[in-house]
């Protein structure tokens, strides 16, 4: 398809990935819910996005392509990579890779006071999934928030905690505990749980938010009874929406999500829910690592990246790389500029680490958000021949709701119920190197069956 072509049928609302053309219907922009509208930020106000536990900026990509694709500059969007993503088993208690919620706060807090300065703006726009929520919460209401934000949009954001107990009751996502009995105390003459100033939205799941569960099956605790429902992320005091049976990462992340935070925060009419393509796309990010045995977002110097164009429909290389780096102390790699109908293979290698091989479909817009991470081969796994997983970022994998293969086959480990798991494996004979086909939905991810023998680990990633 020639690239005015893609552009125009983009432009419609659909998007294209790896060579297959999907619609996002007009029924998929309508069936969630009521457009909420109010007062509209300044047309010139930034959009700072937080990303949860664990996670990256890069969680963000899709959204931030469909705000671009709406008209808002790309320099007034910006999304927080947290240094320690994932949070302290106890608040209080440092512990070595976690972070605290007071870590959260002053790094949040001069994230905002940089965007700022850059734009020349005089308040933010602050959009959270899960515990990126709690930050900006907590930078609202104790930090300087009250005074530089107006509008605010939680997504799937356990806001009465995911549990409610005895059990870990410093921990920061005790609904009982400390933190959070702190947050949700009464404020301004209504007795809210959100602050006076900034406007509020919240958007949760109906049922199918693994952190909005009445047992703690998905935190090890099956016969833990959380005292939680499925409203939990709903505040007195905000706008409050259901976004059907949406997973907790996407009811930030999906279509839906966006469709509803552009008409929140912005108040103009939206042009169309899907991604414009350009012609030509520039590529950049980090590769980053671990401390101990938990991911951070701190950049990985010495580790090298390089990039092959592959043949969408069998994984094999065309040619030599196209771009080579090892990375220094910032840990970038790019810029990387390409087009947006290729498919790539981006091989990461670092000391300590097995070469791995992340396969991407065709990036429909730039980005500096394409953070990579080498991994590790489990010792359980290093006598198996070749391991191909599918992993899906921006959300859970869903047996009730989406079509999903990894060669040729069911995914492995998804059953039906809550959805709450983003990534399937399988096990492959090393020998023919040939294509293993990873599908979801319409996006189609082919990669090579890469030997274990070689310390090599193969990931299928999904923009969708």
């Amino acid at each position: 398809m020639k690239p005015n072509l893609v552009r125009r049928v983009l432009l419609l609302g659909w998007w294209r990935t790896g060579g297959a053309i999907a619609l996002i219907s007009a029924a998929l922009l309508a069936g969630c819910g009521t457009l909420l509208q109010g007062p509209p930020a300044d047309p010139r106000t930034p959009i700072v996005f937080v990303h949860g536990n664990g996670d990256s900026a890069a969680t963000w990509t899709t959204m931030l392509w469909r705000f671009e694709s709406n008209g808002w500059p790309r320099s007034h969007l910006h999304a927080v990579d947290f240094p320690l993503p994932l949070a302290r088993d106890e608040d209080d208690k440092p512990q070595v890779g976690r972070s605290g919620t007071d870590d959260q706060l002053r790094y949040l807090s001069d994230e905002v006071k940089a965007v700022l300065r850059r734009t020349g703006a005089r308040q933010v726009a602050l959009v959270g999934n899960s515990r990126g929520g709690y930050v900006i919460r907590n930078y609202i209401r104790n930090g300087d928030g009250g005074r530089t934000v107006s509008h605010v949009v939680l997504g799937g954001v356990p806001n009465h905690g995911v549990w409610a107990t005895d059990f870990r009751l410093n921990s920061e996502f005790n609904g009982a505990g400390p933190f959070l009995s702190a947050l949700n105390a009464p404020q301004g003459p209504d007795g809210n749980e959100v602050t006076p100033g900034p406007r509020w939205l919240t958007l949760r799941s109906q049922g199918n938010d693994k952190f909005a569960q009445p047992d703690g099956r998905w935190i090890g605790q099956p016969n833990l009874k959380t005292n939680i429902t499925e409203a939990g992320p709903a505040l007195k005091g905000a706008q409050n929406l259901v976004l059907g049976k949406l997973d907790h990462r996407e009811v930030s992340y999906h279509t839906d999500a966006f469709v509803q935070t552009w008409s929140f925060v912005t108040g103009q009419p939206l042009r169309q829910g899907g991604i414009i393509a350009q012609a030509s796309v520039v590529l950049d990010g980090r590769i980053t690592g671990y401390e101990g045995t938990f991911v951070t977002n701190q950049p990985l110097p010495g580790s090298m990246l390089e990039i092959y164009k592959v043949n969408p429909g069998t994984g094999e290389r065309l040619g030599a790389a196209v771009h080579s780096k090892t990375v220094t102390a910032d840990g970038r790699w790019g810029p990387f500029t390409t087009d947006s109908s290729s498919a790539h293979e981006f091989v990461v290698s670092a000391s300590g680490f097995a070469t791995t091989h992340i396969y991407r479909s065709p990036f429909a817009r730039s980005s500096d958000l394409v953070n990579l991470r080498p991994r590790r081969l489990a010792d359980a796994d290093r006598n198996l021949a070749a391991i191909v997983t599918l992993e899906r970022p921006r959300g859970y994998f869903d047996a009730a709701r989406y079509q999903m293969q990894l060669d040729g086959k069911p995914l492995a480990g998804i059953g039906e119920g809550v959805a709450g798991i983003a990534s399937a494996r399988v096990v492959v004979a090393a020998t023919p190197l040939r294509a293993v086909v990873g599908l979801f939905e319409r996006e189609r991810i082919v990669v090579r069956n890469w030997p274990v023998s070689e310390n090599r680990v193969v990931i299928a990633e999904l923009h969708y």
